[in-house]
């Protein structure tokens, strides 16, 4: 009982207004000194636990996933005020639709009701000039949820100053499965004529039509002798090769073949030059500033199927016990101190790497 009243109380002091004003003022101080230092610019969150802090409170489990909206626009805020441009969430898996029917139902319901909550003007995303983008299977969404999700991202797409990523429904796996799809579409369409006109085999074979017209002789005229000069190989082609040798013009827009048999062929392009920058190219985040901090709670440390293709080698990938409904700044500030302290670190083994290279380049210099 003396617990239960103290918990009480304590709670009761922190909704004081007075307290509760000293407690802004920390907040916006910390903020301030945080943004003193290098920002990742762009953050990703998994935000797992909604159900798990339902259960251990003994509360619907629809009531959690409200108190993780919460927890959400608590973030989004520490994040844009700090100079985070990108945040990008994990909303809904494709797998959550294994889930029972309720919950899914009372998912999508919940996206509709909270993301125009969000777009509405004057709210946080407007304030801080946040667009939102919706990433995954729209084909999977229902017709009534994907028409509200298609009028929050209208009614933020006037907002250039940050992003806000809503997977949903989303896994890393179908993502890359599509660009990769997307990009065998645009490896099979023929390159443009005008592109091709100056290729390797088209030069080569208007060399051996020119020649093969210079040495065949006009209709009436008598072959030269083997000891005799012929003039043909500087006049000017006949009528009957025009289309041969000049194979850009409109009336032949494609060129001929290595294979000198006549026969006109698409030229496509070649499949040697797909990197992993033309695949980067068809991600759902393309454009869009490298992953530099993933943050997964609730204490499971795997990515389930999340942004698998953006993790790059400096991601920072950082997994806490905390559940996504008790996420707040406090939580989340140590992650960012430990990040700027890293990429500070890191910074300064950079520039005693490049020092130390650059004393050895002048010593072999002065040798």
């Amino acid at each position: 009982m003396p617990s239960m009243h103290l918990s009480q109380i304590r709670r009761w002091l922190l909704q004081s207004p007075p307290v509760e004003w000293g407690i802004m003022q920390l907040r916006e101080l910390l903020i301030g000194a945080l943004r003193q230092g290098p920002i990742p610019q762009h953050v990703a969150f998994v935000m797992d636990g909604n159900r798990r802090f339902a259960r251990t409170h003994g509360i619907e489990t629809l009531e959690g996933h409200n108190l993780g909206f919460e927890a959400l626009a608590r973030i989004l805020e520490v994040c844009y005020k700090s100079g985070v441009k990108v945040v990008t969430i994990y909303a809904f898996s494709i797998e959550n639709f294994k889930r029972s029917k309720y919950e899914v139902d009372a998912l999508m319901e919940m996206a509709k009701v909270k993301l125009s909550q969000l777009a509405q003007h004057g709210d946080l995303l407007d304030r801080y000039g946040a667009c939102i983008k919706v990433l995954g299977q729209r084909e999977l969404v229902k017709p009534d949820v994907l028409k509200a999700v298609d009028r929050a991202v209208a009614m933020t797409e006037h907002n250039k100053d940050a992003i806000l990523n809503v997977c949903f429904p989303y896994t890393s796996h179908d993502e890359i499965t599509t660009a990769i799809r997307d990009t065998v579409i645009e490896y099979s369409k023929p390159l443009p004529s005008q592109n091709r006109s100056f290729s390797e085999s088209h030069i080569a074979h208007t060399i051996r039509s020119r020649h093969l017209s210079a040495a065949t002789p006009k209709a009436g005229s008598h072959s030269p002798s083997l000891g005799a000069t012929s003039d043909t190989e500087d006049s000017v082609p006949s009528a009957s090769s025009s289309t041969t040798l000049h194979p850009e013009s409109p009336s032949d827009p494609t060129p001929l073949d290595d294979d000198g048999d006549g026969k006109y062929r698409e030229t496509y392009p070649d499949p040697e030059t797909i990197t992993p920058s033309i695949l980067n190219d068809h991600m759902y985040t393309a454009g869009l500033p490298p992953l530099e901090l993933l943050v997964r709670t609730s204490g499971v440390e795997r990515l389930s199927d999340f942004l698998l293709w953006q993790c790059h080698q400096n991601t920072e990938i950082v997994f806490l016990e905390t559940l996504w409904p008790e996420f707040d700044l406090w939580t989340f500030l140590p992650v960012l101190v430990e990040w700027q302290w890293k990429r500070r670190k890191g910074v300064e083994r950079q520039l005693e790497i490049r020092n130390e290279t650059d004393g050895r380049t002048l010593k072999i210099k002065d040798r």
